[in-house]
C-alpha cells in the first residue's frame, strides 16, 4: 500500500483527553477517531491491526475444537427476562424500544441467545460437547468511558460457550480454553497470568481473568512466583486451583497462602475471562438433551471471553516507546515500512518502486512511504505507527546500491544490499 493512497491521519500533538499511552498512540498514529463519548471509528491502520488479532483468536479457537456463529447485536428482552438477567443487569445495558413497542436490548455478551439456539436443535447426549463462538461487537453503557478503547462502550469481543453433559466435561471445556488462551496470547508476544476472579453478572463459581502484564497496567495482580514456569503442557485446572493468583480485589495480604519470598506483584491489564456456571442459563431457558439412561437433564455450560479491541490497546501498552507503537509482527498493519527519502529523484524512485514490488511478490504486506514530505516527518511517522521493519532509500542508495534495514523492536540498523535486505523482512 502506497502512503499517498492510504489514510493514517497521524497528530505531532498528543490530545488531551489521553490519560494512558495506548490511547495517545492510537490517536496519534491515526488508528481510531472518536465519534463521541466511549465510541470510535476504526480507521484503516487500526482496523487491519483489529482483524489480525481476530484471526490468531479464531485459529485458536477453532484448533480447540469450537463453531464459529454470528450473534445478533439486538436481542430481545424476552430472553433476557427468562434468565433473569434482564432487570438484575442495571445500567450499563441499553434497553431499546421498537416500533411495535418491544422491549429489545443491545447485547452486553450472548449467554442467553446461544443458549436458545442449543434448546431449540440440541437434543441428544450423542451430539455432545459442543462449543460455539462468536466474534461481534457489544455495548455496555459505561458511566466514565475512559482510556480510549481500554475502557469504551462499544467494543469487538469473542465470546465462547461450551455446553457438555456432566460437570467432568464441563472442566475439560474450561481447560480447552485454557490452553487456547495461553497460545492465543503468546502469539501476540504478550504475558498473560490467569487470576482467580469473581463472576459478575456473568455468574458461576469457577471463574479466571487472563491479565496482561505491562507497567501500565490498571490492576495490581498477585501471583505465586511457580505461575511463571507454567505453559500450555502444565496449564491445567488442578494446577491452577493449588497455585494463587489474585487481582487486588480479591488479595487477602492476612491469609494470602504464598510465602513472602514467592509472592510476586505486577501491574495488569484484563484482555480475557472464563467462567464455568453450570446449569445457570440451560435450566430457564431449556437446554435439556436426553440423557445415556433416557432421562432428561440440563446441560452444564461455561462461557469464555476475549476483548479483541481491548487487545489493541493491551499490546500497545506493553510494547511502545517514547517515539511510538513496537507492533509484534503477527499483529502488525504492515510488516515493513518502506522509506523513499527524496520523492524527486528519479533513480531513487526507481529503486524504491523495484523494491516494492519485489516484496508485494513475495508477499510482504509494506506500507511504502511515498510522500513529498520532510525526512523528519517521515522517520518520526514510522516510529510512532511502530511496523516490525523499516527499509531506508535515498539518494546514497543509488550510489552505495545499499539501503539502511531498521528493526523497530530493537532499534537495530544494518546497512543491506537490496537482495540482502529482501531476504531479512521476508
Amino acid at each position: 500500500m502506497r502512503s499517498s493512497v492510504f489514510f493514517y491521519p497521524t497528530l505531532r500533538e498528543t490530545p488531551q483527553e489521553a490519560q494512558i499511552a495506548s490511547h495517545r498512540l492510537m490517536l496519534r498514529s491515526g488508528m481510531i477517531s472518536q465519534v463521541t463519548s466511549g465510541i470510535y471509528t476504526w480507521l484503516p491502520l487500526g482496523l487491519k491491526v483489529l482483524r489480525n488479532i481476530s484471526q490468531i483468536v479464531r485459529e485458536e479457537q477453532d484448533r480447540a475444537g469450537s463453531l464459529e456463529v454470528l450473534m445478533p447485536t439486538i436481542q430481545p428482552a424476552e430472553l433476557w427476562e427468562k434468565s433473569g438477567r434482564y432487570h438484575d443487569y442495571g445500567k450499563e445495558m441499553l434497553r431499546i424500544i421498537d416500533r411495535h413497542e418491544r422491549e429489545m436490548l443491545y447485547g452486553p455478551t450472548a449467554e442467553e441467545v446461544i443458549t436458545d439456539i442449543f434448546a431449540r436443535f440440541i437434543k441428544s447426549y450423542r451430539d455432545l460437547p459442543k462449543r460455539f463462538y462468536n466474534i461481534q461487537w457489544k455495548f455496555r453503557d459505561e458511566i466514565r468511558p475512559r482510556f480510549g478503547i481500554m475502557r469504551g462502550r462499544e467494543f469487538l469481543m469473542k465470546d465462547n460457550y461450551s455446553f457438555d453433559l456432566s460437570i467432568e466435561g464441563a472442566k475439560a471445556s474450561y481447560q480447552a480454553m485454557l490452553e487456547a488462551y495461553v497460545k492465543t496470547f503468546a502469539r501476540m508476544d504478550l504475558t498473560a497470568i490467569p487470576v482467580r476472579a469473581s463472576s459478575g453478572a456473568i455468574g458461576g463459581n469457577l471463574s479466571h481473568e487472563f491479565q496482561i502484564l505491562a507497567e501500565t497496567g490498571e490492576s495490581e495482580i498477585f501471583y505465586d512466583v511457580d505461575y511463571e514456569s507454567l505453559d500450555v503442557n502444565t496449564l491445567t485446572l488442578d494446577r491452577l486451583q493449588t497455585l494463587y493468583a489474585a487481582s487486588d480485589e480479591l488479595h487477602d495480604p492476612k491469609n494470602c497462602p504464598v510465602p513472602k519470598e514467592k509472592l510476586k506483584t505486577a501491574r495488569g491489564i484484563e484482555v480475557g475471562h472464563v467462567f464455568y456456571f453450570g446449569t445457570k442459563y440451560s435450566v430457564p431457558l431449556g437446554a435439556f438433551v436426553m440423557g445415556p439412561d433416557g432421562k432428561q437433564v440440563p446441560v452444564e455450560m461455561g462461557s469464555y471471553g476475549i476483548g479483541i479491541s481491548r487487545l489493541v490497546g493491551a499490546i500497545i501498552e506493553a510494547h511502545h516507546d517514547e517515539d511510538g507503537i513496537k507492533w509484534p509482527e503477527s499483529v502488525a498493519p504492515f510488516k515493513v515500512g518502506l522509506l523513499n527519502l527524496k520523492i524527486k529523484d528519479e533513480a531513487c524512485n526507481k529503486l524504491c518502486d523495484d523494491l516494492y514490488g519485489k516484496l508485494l511478490q513475495a508477499g510482504v504486506d509494506v506500507l511504502y512511504d511515498d510522500r513529498d514530505m520532510g525526512t523528519g516527518a517521515k522517520f518520526a511517522d514510522m516510529d510512532l505507527i511502530g511496523l516490525p521493519w523499516q527499509i531506508i532509500i535515498g539518494p546514497r542508495s543509488v550510489s552505495s546500491g545499499q539501503c539502511e534495514v531498521k528493526n523497530r523492536r530493537t532499534g537495530e540498523k544494518l546497512e543491506l544490499s537490496f537482495e540482502d535486505a529482501l531476504k531479512k523482512v521476508v
